[in-house]
């Protein structure tokens, strides 16, 4: 039994010393190297007798911020990744939460940090990592001591997500809960040292946990892929050919812009792709099947789930075609993850009904990093199981079962509206919408105040001739009121169409 996912380290490491693990635009790092790195930054933190600590990495994305991961798992703290890029006002907020008994940055960067007036201990990266020599035996059994105190429910790490009332919620994910699920990921997507993946996510995006650790378990290797190029369809493509990068887990947007400027005509992936995973965002149908077209023997998954319960809690193998039109399912659950889909008495839905997906398993957070009220809004007891504490997780996502028993996902809890006495989902609007071949990218809003459905494309057409075209797929209370074209779709740093930047339009 692993307690600390630092175990899959020591052994990749030993089985694969010098085999790249992870590289980025400026170097690479083997199996070996990163063990030793890693090990010299636990040593440095143990020595300050820090234990079940929060650690800041201020790091740009790289190679070094997996080092500074794997230094504070191995010294039994646990990180948190804070953006370079990032508005001081969050960084601010995120620190005032956070308290981090330490922040792991650069000389170049201790500059930029110093602008948020934190007190606490300072390592600078390059400083410990390039010191002369190995460990020796006494710092070796220290730092195995250490880890032996560790259990499997500390924390490994805690992302920061937006909170309602403007303060960023810290989501804390403890080792058992990625070691279940990178488990689960490597064993049903077959993946072992012989596979390559294009990391997309940035690392403070929980999307990124899967590249990250499954290449620490399997000793596969990781490409960060420079983020200029997600700008860039055909370089992007030719970079993973380059590369021969078989596997990749991004967020629908960047597979959309690919699709959008059909980029395939281009650059031929079938001898290279294997998997094409997504998450994190709706993906439509039809630039789904743009790339099912021209990469018709790839294998394509699509994985659901909020950074609350691990990454992802469902997922679906697409196996069969869709219509442009038709959402895609985000399937059934993953091992050791319950899914309840409860209505509003807290009852199990029946046949097609609609309710909240809720989970329950090991791959739930542990709740929000000292914020008991919101913990206590999200993670509550099984209205099912009166007989014991059990918490479950509620997503805040509208569902159902389709008549395959596959689970369908409709829209947010808050993006479920009343309009014109009928309830809808912006969601299902949304997925009209996006079979049309003349669009790309688009969102639906609902103006409030003016009680409108308002829809964001990026196209240059009218409003009659979009509605005429879904008109054959909704009801007429479903069709929009008013429609904003935006020059470029807004998306936010995870790669997600940014809803509140949309909402700035509405007058």
């Amino acid at each position: 039994m692993k307690a600390n996912v630092t175990y899959w380290l020591d052994e990749t490491a030993r089985r694969f010393p010098d085999k790249a693990a992870y590289v980025d635009e400026q170097k690479e790092i083997t199996f070996g190297q990163l063990r030793g790195q890693a090990r010299k930054i636990a040593c440095k933190l143990v020595r300050r007798g820090l234990f079940k600590r929060p650690v800041a990495v201020f790091l740009e994305k790289g190679v070094d911020v997996i080092v500074s991961f794997m230094g504070a798992a191995y010294s039994c703290n646990f990180y948190s990744p804070i953006d370079v890029d990032m508005p001081g006002s969050r960084v601010n907020k995120i620190l005032e939460v956070l308290e981090p008994a330490a922040v792991i940055t650069t000389t170049p960067l201790r500059e930029v940090f110093s602008q948020y007036g934190y007190k606490g201990e300072i390592l600078l990266l390059e400083d410990i990592v390039t010191s002369d020599g190995q460990l020796d035996a006494e710092d070796e059994e220290q730092l195995e001591a250490v880890r032996r105190q560790g259990i499997d429910t500390d924390l490994l790490y805690v992302l920061f997500t937006s909170g309602s009332t403007g303060v960023p919620k810290g989501v804390t994910i403890n080792h058992r809960a990625v070691i279940d699920y990178i488990d689960w990921v490597t064993e049903t997507f077959e993946i072992t040292e012989k596979d390559s993946f294009g990391n997309q996510a940035p690392f403070y995006f929980d999307n990124s946990i899967l590249d990250i650790y499954s290449t620490l378990k399997t000793g596969a290797t990781t490409y960060i892929i420079p983020k200029t190029l997600f700008a860039q369809p055909v370089p992007l493509l030719e970079y993973l050919k380059k590369k021969k990068i078989n596997t990749i887990f991004w967020v629908p947007s960047a597979l959309i812009v690919v699709a959008k400027l059909k980029a395939f005509r281009n650059v031929d992936l079938s001898d290279t792709l294997r998997r094409v995973l997504f998450c994190g965002e709706v993906m439509p149908n039809r630039q789904l099947n743009m790339w099912r077209n021209y990469l018709p023997d790839v294998r394509y998954a699509n994985l659901y789930g909020p950074t609350e319960i691990t990454d992802a809690c469902t997922y679906y193998m697409v196996d069969r075609e869709f219509a442009d039109d038709e959402p895609l399912p985000i399937g059934f659950p993953m091992a050791n993850t319950d899914i309840l889909v409860l209505n509003e008495k807290d009852e199990l839905v029946t046949g097609q009904e609609t309710g909240e997906l809720c989970v329950r398993g090991t791959s739930l957070s542990m709740g929000y990093y000292k914020n008991p009220e919101k913990t206590r809004e999200a993670f509550v007891q099984n209205p099912l199981n009166t007989a014991v504490p059990e918490v479950i997780y509620r997503t805040g996502d509208i569902v159902r079962y389709n008549e395959r028993g596959e689970i369908i996902y409709l829209c947010r809890k808050d993006f479920q509206i009343k309009h014109m006495g009928h309830r809808i989902e912006l969601g299902e609007i949304e997925t009209a919408v996006s079979s049309l071949e003349e669009i790309s990218l688009c969102c639906c809003l609902y103006d409030e105040k003016h009680q409108k459905i308002v829809l964001f494309i990026e196209e240059e057409l009218d409003k009659a001739y979009v509605n005429n075209k879904i008109s054959r797929l909704l009801p007429e209370y479903m069709l929009p009121n008013k429609l904003i074209r935006v020059e470029k779709m807004p998306v936010n740093a995870n790669g997600k169409i940014d809803r509140v930047k949309l909402r700035e339009y509405i007058k």
